[in-house]
């Protein structure tokens, strides 16, 4: 991949817009009618005066592009069982599960997803519990239709069903990438393939993306294979790839799977690696793993400059039944270059909570939907338990306000329809 000297394309284009020469201006022009000398006729000069308008080219607009990003999708077996009660086949139809979300999604050019869990090309058994999963091919279609165009699989459940359920995973995502522009990382085939950069050229801005995930719920990928996957603890790979990305890209984001689930405190070392991989070079991390919302917020570089860091969006689907994973954030913001600074700005920031709902008895229509679209009646509906008020499976709109207010912050909230969406 061809480096830019570390300087961004867009600056280099801009440089050279800004420096382009217009037209030279013209002076006066003189033109001599000389009459014939008739006797005592004297010649007359007449003098033409031309203005001339010299037109400066248009300055150049800072490119921008607006992402949508969610978080895990995790497809567990009561997720997986709602679509095939909807498919009229026997097969598996998650139209429902994600129609209501499908409008927020649209709004942006770049679309990630973390898709939690394993679709292994039908070649292992479908499966939805503890550290066993693997989706249906179905699944990735509907993702498809939806218009996710990033798939982050980075996450502990990659060797769930051993390195022939990862490597058949790879080859299904091969398969999606023949009819579809999408972009998927996180687990490679080996080092090269690691080392191949993904990013996408959108507005005219490249885009790099970067993905690393914690642990793999303790195993290894096997000494014999090629595949890779970078944990967070391989700060040096790390910091490498995120510093090359930003010389050969206009902005980064990094996916990082990381923290501890059902949890909503953001300690203070997982601060401390946000720090470094903003000052290494991204401009914006997008956290999952936890199954929670979490807090958000700008990082500031030494240069003054800053990234934004998404601790947890938590779950976008899953079948869990505390209350707490049933609220996630949709994460709504633009990434601007400045071209006279270079400067990557990350503006717009909005979260969009999202809302896993199934009706009661086991898991019936389990299906998402964006806060907006929400209603006390739907609350009180839900299918968790009944249980004693302020307990983890208590269920209402006042629940779902006092997680939204005590993990995102007032000034990025998105309770209302955004921009963009006509609803009702």
């Amino acid at each position: 991949m061809k480096k830019r000297n570390g300087k961004p394309m867009f600056c280099i284009l801009a440089a050279f817009l800004l420096t382009a020469c217009g037209f030279e201006p013209v002076g006066e022009q003189t033109s001599s009618e000389l009459k014939p000398l008739l006797d005592n006729t004297t010649a007359t000069t007449t003098t033409t005066t031309t203005e001339t308008t010299t037109t400066e080219p248009p300055e150049p607009e800072d490119p921008s592009v607006r992402v949508i990003s969610v978080g895990d999708n995790l497809v567990q077996k009561h997720v997986y069982l709602a679509a095939q009660n909807w498919a009229a086949d026997g097969t598996y139809d998650f139209t429902k599960s994600y129609e209501n979300i499908t409008d927020v999604i649209a709004l942006g050019d770049i679309r990630m997803i973390n898709q939690e869990t394993l679709i292994a090309n039908d070649q292992y058994e479908i499966s939805g519990s503890n550290f066993n999963f693997n989706s249906p091919t179905q699944l990735g279609e509907e993702l498809m239709d939806v218009g996710f165009n990033v798939i982050t699989m980075a996450n502990n459940h990659l060797l769930d069903k051993g390195i022939g359920g990862l490597e058949a995973t790879l080859d299904y995502w091969d398969k999606m990438k023949e009819t579809n522009d999408i972009t998927v990382l996180g687990a490679y085939r080996d080092a090269e393939d690691m080392n191949r950069l993904r990013t996408m050229e959108v507005n005219g801005m490249t885009v790099a993306f970067l993905a690393y995930t914690e642990h793999i719920n303790g195993y290894k990928v096997p000494s014999d294979s090629p595949v890779e996957v970078v944990l967070t603890s391989e700060l040096e790979v790390m910091q490498e790839q995120i510093e090359s990305a930003k010389r050969v890209a206009d902005a980064v984001i990094v996916s990082v799977h990381w923290g501890v689930e059902d949890t909503h405190y953001v300690p203070e070392e997982r601060k401390m690696l946000a720090q470094d991989m903003v000052n290494w070079g991204a401009d914006v991390i997008v956290g999952t793993h936890t199954h929670t919302a979490e807090t958000m917020e700008y990082i500031t570089r030494a240069d003054g400059t800053q990234g934004f860091v998404f601790y947890s969006l938590g779950n976008f689907i899953s079948a869990q039944t505390d209350n707490f994973n049933c609220v996630g954030e949709m994460a709504d913001f633009t990434l601007t270059v400045d071209l006279e600074t270079c400067e990557v700005i990350v503006s717009d920031v909005q979260v969009i909570p999202v809302i896993t709902h199934y009706d009661n008895g086991q898991f019936k229509d389990l299906r998402l939907y964006p806060y907006y679209m929400y209603t006390s009646a739907l609350a009180d509906s839900h299918g968790l338990p009944v249980a004693p008020l302020g307990t983890a499976k208590d269920f209402s709109m006042d629940v779902i306000n006092r997680i939204i207010d005590e993990n995102i912050p007032k000034e990025f909230q998105q309770l209302g329809i955004p921009d963009g969406i006509t609803y009702p």
